[in-house]
């Protein structure tokens, strides 16, 4: 249970998390817990462990404890390995969630009883825990009970459609982001959600049940799309006429920029950047409403300047002007930028192989409890021993149950 944190260091010290469930939301949920210091044991199942472990990319051969995927979604936390289709896994949990604060799963609603994870049930042996649960859709309505992969939630959640180019443009049709972004979505809102539940249950002494729909997490995020259709009868899409311009994407020598001179000083200012060329003196491009009706030739015209030019050299001719043009940045970009190293984003962790990998640290910055990375990501079952022994189970029944297979 919470108590006051010893070394005045970390901002969730005291605070202990139970992680169940597999892959990308618990993980990244209980990652944001674990680095700002709360003590999370996340719970896989022995033999294969979090799925998390079998994606890449690996630092050579695959390797499912070395998987950088599951490495940086895993840093802080204690790791045993337990079987929760099991009676003997459902009293394990049982007594960890007794000095608990919180447990956040991704167990589908319809095996959250055969888990061992009913909230009524583990509550009523902690009335202070808080128990969060992300699904697909939710607890009740219709779709409960689907199965759904991240693509399925992109396009369920309206973000694929607002990446495709709308209705007439069937060369543009929606469109997944990369990865399993839901899924981070998902985490990142539980983080929250839970944290708000503890802090709850501290001052009335009552957890709750927190559920978190994957779905309403991508659909709370396409920001003001939804008013397109009623106000205007527009359907939202990546693509649609810009009322003024130049505000796009050119590509350089090296690259990629967006540029953003709409309004007329910026417009002026690049054009003398252009060396005043004669095209610019168009009555086609006289002001930035003719310039967005007559993009399609104004682009042509961009493009081909944009192209004689490499990124660092337009964008920073640009910012000596003051006009907000932007590299489009890779991930090697990123990896290099001298702003991120002097910002310390980018941190080092070991990856319990004799090994370094390279992670995206917290993109936030807390002046006297800061987040840390003390603890490389748990092995499978690195931690069963120490933290059932913790429970009371001495090494006889933690031998027993090792080789009934409820543990490893």
């Amino acid at each position: 249970m919470l108590q006051t944190s010893s070394n005045g260091r970390d901002a969730l010290a005291g605070i202990r998390v139970i992680e169940c469930g597999d892959f990308v939301a618990p993980s990244f949920a209980a990652k944001q817990l674990a680095d700002l210091g709360a003590d999370v044991i996340k719970i896989e199942t022995p033999g294969h462990g979090d799925t998390a472990r079998r994606r890449g990319p690996y630092a050579g051969e695959p390797d499912p404890e070395r998987s950088g995927f599951y490495l940086y979604l895993n840093t802080n936390k204690r790791g045993i390995a337990v079987d929760l289709q099991r009676r003997e896994g459902h009293e394990i949990l049982a007594r960890l969630a007794r000095d608990a604060d919180l447990i956040i799963h991704n167990v589908a609603p319809d095996e959250i009883a055969a888990q061992g994870l009913d909230d009524a049930t583990l509550r009523a042996a902690n009335p202070r825990l808080v128990v969060t649960s992300i699904s697909p859709f939710g607890l009740d309505g219709p779709n409960r009970d689907l199965r759904m992969h991240d693509i399925n939630l992109w396009a369920g959640g309206g973000a694929a459609s607002l990446n495709g180019g709308g209705p007439g443009s069937d060369d543009m049709p929606p469109l997944k982001g990369f990865g399993h972004q839901a899924g981070f979505q998902a985490g990142l809102n539980a983080a929250v959600a839970a944290l708000g539940a503890v802090y709850g249950a501290l001052i009335s002494g009552e957890g709750q049940l927190v559920e978190v729909s994957m779905q309403e997490c991508i659909t709370s995020i396409l920001e003001m799309a939804y008013e397109f259709y009623p106000y205007m009868g527009l359907v939202a899409s990546r693509l649609g006429h810009k009322p003024i311009q130049p505000l796009d994407f050119l590509e350089c020598k090296d690259g990629w920029i967006f540029i953003c001179c709409v309004e007329e000083h910026q417009w002026q200012r690049f054009v003398d950047l252009a060396g005043n060329p004669e095209w610019a003196s168009m009555e086609l491009f006289e002001n930035r409403i003719a310039r967005a009706a007559n993009w399609d030739a104004l682009q042509i015209f961009l493009g081909e300047y944009a192209a004689e030019r490499t990124v660092d050299e337009l964008y920073h001719a640009a910012q000596a002007r003051r006009i907000p043009f932007a590299p489009v940045s890779t991930m090697g970009d990123l990896l290099s930028s001298e702003h991120l190293k002097v910002r310390g984003f980018f941190v080092t962790i070991d990856d319990g192989a004799g090994g370094d990998v390279v992670m995206p640290g917290a993109p936030y910055v807390h002046a006297t409890t800061p987040w840390r990375i003390r603890k490389r990501a748990p092995r499978l079952g690195e931690d069963t021993d120490s933290v059932l022994a913790d429970l009371g189970y001495d090494a006889a029944t933690r031998e027993r149950l090792r080789a009934a297979g409820v543990i490893a």
